[in-house]
């Protein structure tokens, strides 16, 4: 259905680790849960233009890209910089079950909200079970 990997995130923390001053953007805060025949994902981005924000679709894989600009302006002297800047990416790898040509975004409130329809094929569905007297039925038709 929806996986999610990142192989690189371990070396990212030992990174970060060894090197604390190099300032490198942390990924986006997401949810992910499957309702009403949809996948619903939620990316937090916090102080992130909409214009900025890219999404995109290429085969299997969602992309998700925005970018946070400094506030504080250059030769301005920073007394604290904890929130991070520059470029996020997150990619999500989307199973063959969910319609990738539907799908549907909103950013409100330093959110971004996916809708993924799941397609017809993959939503559940009830199967009829047939009992000996409608076994006879059908076998009995030419």
């Amino acid at each position: 259905m929806l996986m999610r990997t990142d192989p690189f995130r371990e070396l990212d923390r030992l990174s970060q680790q060894l090197f604390k001053g190099a300032q490198r953007p942390a990924a986006m805060a997401m949810d992910a849960w499957r309702e009403d025949g949809s996948v619903w994902v939620k990316f937090d981005l916090p102080g992130v233009d909409p214009d900025s924000v890219d999404v995109n679709v290429e085969k299997d894989v969602l992309t998700v890209q925005a970018e946070r600009k400094p506030e504080i302006k250059e030769g301005a002297e920073a007394l604290i910089s904890e929130r991070p800047i520059g470029t996020f990416t997150r990619q999500l790898f989307l199973g063959e079950t969910l319609d990738t040509e539907h799908i549907e975004a909103t950013y409100d409130a330093g959110v971004l909200s996916l809708r993924i329809p799941v397609t017809e094929q993959a939503k559940p569905r009830k199967i009829e079970i047939s009992t000996g007297s409608n076994r006879t039925e059908l076998q009995s038709q030419p």
